[in-house]
């Protein structure tokens, strides 16, 4: 069955800790923590101090996507903070096979995440070090955009692309019930979603439908 990732950035961060124990309640697979720099994207959210204070709080996975211009500096930040997964662009890294090493060196997994305009190409020798593929459905920064339609031929090739691998396949941006549909035909294996979950306030019924 394929997994929800919620998007804390859609929380009430007022009340972090209640929403996170609310999403893990509420069936959710793991928890998506989108860390924006406000240079690799036009957007800042926040660091491994918040993700540190919610921590004890849930036995979730952190799934911590790192959208900042340098990674690699930042990688023992969040796995001091308790992340599980570290996500990092391959457009920011000069050095991807490096930066994947590094994460596997602090005994995380390692995500490589896509923006709709790179190619699967990229991860064609890096295979090996990957446990997770994230397909951006929108140009990284903002939540509440509209989902990009072209992803999903993308989302295929890498289902073919990894076969004999244990990868998932990540997909974040514009899910709601109907795109998730089309993700999960095409190879998705996670959904990332945060106005799909969070609207309304009941998130059991959000994620079923998500399901």
């Amino acid at each position: 069955m394929v997994l929800i990732a919620p998007s804390i950035l859609s929380a009430d961060f007022g009340r972090l800790r209640e929403e996170v124990m609310a999403l893990e309640k509420a069936g959710a697979d793991l928890l998506h923590c989108d860390v924006m720099d406000g240079h690799y994207v036009p957007n800042l959210t926040f660091g491994p101090a918040v993700l540190k204070s919610i921590r004890p709080y849930v036995k979730l996975d952190f799934d911590v996507h790192l959208m900042v211009k340098d990674p690699d500096k930042m990688l023992e930040w969040f796995a001091d903070a308790g992340a599980d997964i570290l996500t990092v662009h391959a457009e920011a890294c000069r050095h991807l096979d490096r930066t994947l090493t590094a994460i596997k060196a602090l005994g995380l997994k390692a995500g490589v995440s896509l923006n709709p305009a790179t190619s699967e190409e990229v991860l064609a020798y890096v295979l090996h070090k990957i446990d997770q593929i994230l397909v951006m459905t929108v140009n990284p920064g903002f939540g509440g955009q509209s989902f990009i339609s072209a992803q999903l031929e993308k989302i295929s090739r890498i289902k073919e692309m990894i076969k004999g691998y244990d990868i998932k396949i990540e997909v974040d941006g514009g899910i709601n019930p109907l795109t998730a549909a089309e993700c999960i035909a095409a190879g998705a294996d996670i959904l990332v979603a945060g106005t799909a979950v969070f609207a309304g306030g009941d998130y059991k019924k959000n994620m079923d439908a998500l399901r």
